[in-house]
Formats: C-alpha cells, sequence, structure tokens
C-alpha cells in the first residue's frame, strides 16, 4: 500500500489562511501551552475529515472559517490571560464570541461558535443543536482517539493520522489539557460545578492523584 501524496499530504494539514483564521490563531498561540493549541489545531483537521465522512461539504453545509474558529478557540476558557471565573468552556465561548463580533462577523455565526465551544464537552446535547456543533464535537472528541470520539474514530486512517500528528505533535496531550483544565478550575469554586467536567476532573485530581481521563486514554488509539 503506497502513502498519501505531498498534496494529499498538503491538502489534509491545510488551515483556511484567511483573515480571520490568520487572527484566531494569532489570539491563542502566545495563550495556550503548545500541547493545547496543537490539540485545537487537530481538532479542526479531524472535524474536517468526519465533515467528509458525513457528506457535508464546506461553503454549503457549514462555513469552514466559523468551523476553524470554534475548533482553534473550544480551549480559549484555558487561556493564560483569561479572567478564569466561570467553566472554561462558557469562559471561552464568551471569549470566542466576543473576538468574532470584534472583526465584524454577525451575532447569529457568533451565537454558532459560542453554542459549538460551550457545548463541546456535552455529549448528547451538543449533537442536537446544527452542524456546526456537531462538527467540533466530534473534531475534539476525535483527537482523543477512542471512547467519546468513537463515533467517527475510523474517519481517520493510519496514514492521515501520521500526517496530522507529523505537522501538529501530541506533546502528551492529554496529561497537558488535564493540568490545564484542573489549574483553572482550582481558582474558584464556580469554575467546577459538580457532574460536570471540570468539575469532576478537579474533583478526581483532588481525591485520587489522577483522572479516569488521563487512565482511560492512554490505551486510546492515539495513546497520549
Amino acid at each position: 500500500m503506497t502513502g498519501p501524496t505531498h498534496e494529499a499530504t498538503a491538502d489534509l494539514i491545510t488551515l483556511p489562511g484567511t483573515p480571520l483564521a490568520d487572527a484566531v490563531v494569532n489570539l491563542i498561540r502566545p495563550v495556550e501551552t503548545p500541547s493545547v493549541f496543537n490539540h485545537s489545531i487537530r481538532s479542526y483537521l479531524f472535524a474536517r475529515l468526519v465533515a467528509g465522512r458525513l457528506g457535508l461539504a464546506a461553503g454549503h453545509d457549514y462555513q469552514d472559517d466559523l468551523l476553524f474558529a470554534a475548533c482553534a478557540m473550544h480551549d480559549l476558557g484555558l487561556a493564560s490571560d483569561g479572567p478564569h471565573s466561570q467553566r472554561f468552556e462558557v469562559e471561552g465561548a464568551d471569549r470566542a464570541a466576543s473576538f468574532l463580533t470584534d472583526r465584524g462577523v454577525s451575532a447569529a455565526d457568533a451565537d454558532q461558535v459560542w453554542q459549538a465551544i460551550a457545548l463541546h464537552t456535552s455529549s448528547g446535547i451538543a449533537e442536537r443543536r446544527g452542524t456546526l456543533c456537531v462538527l467540533v464535537r466530534e473534531g475534539v472528541t476525535l483527537d482523543f482517539g477512542g471512547r467519546v470520539g468513537a463515533n467517527h474514530v475510523d474517519a481517520v486512517t493510519d496514514e492521515q493520522a501520521d500526517a496530522v500528528h507529523a505537522a501538529y505533535p501530541r506533546l502528551d496531550m492529554i496529561r497537558s489539557l488535564t493540568d490545564a483544565i484542573v489549574a483553572q478550575a482550582a481558582k474558584e469554586p464556580k469554575n467546577a460545578p459538580r457532574y460536570t467536567t471540570p468539575g469532576e476532573l478537579l474533583r478526581e485530581r483532588e481525591t485520587f492523584g489522577r483522572t479516569r481521563l488521563e487512565h482511560f486514554y492512554r490505551s486510546s488509539r492515539w495513546g497520549s
């Protein structure tokens, strides 16, 4: 079996390259750890592959700029320069929507991105809130390589995964992301409501020293 061509690999890892997408990258790169930044970009690349698997076309079924913005900023609530005054999904959604409207994105489109980010940890809800929410949820969870990302884990071939990970290495993403969520959650009680993702990760770290997320995903398709 031959591997993907250079052109196919280039297409696979190419970002939108629009002024809005460039502005998003310039916003998140300085304030996220390299591991979380790479996770955010991989989530977009995987979301595009899921879109193709579902027969969804950019420009017809979804706006690629909005998909990129939502995936790339879905962990903006963990940014080092954030207020860290509410659960990270909502804080990130608020910052992302404000960022977009300040750059001329319509309120309706910014609200779509808000929903996709705020609901990206909400299994069973995100899937009911439209195409953008579905693709962001699937792209993010697919980057975990199994369990929560099991619906479309076979949307990515080994060759495609190798190309994505070569361009945006994982850098021990599971631990790095968990560290960031727990640190943000610990700053303020309302950041970590019980039975939410940040609340449970914080409780498990404090109680057991390690979260189930870290334990389970060491044996996922991507490993870390």
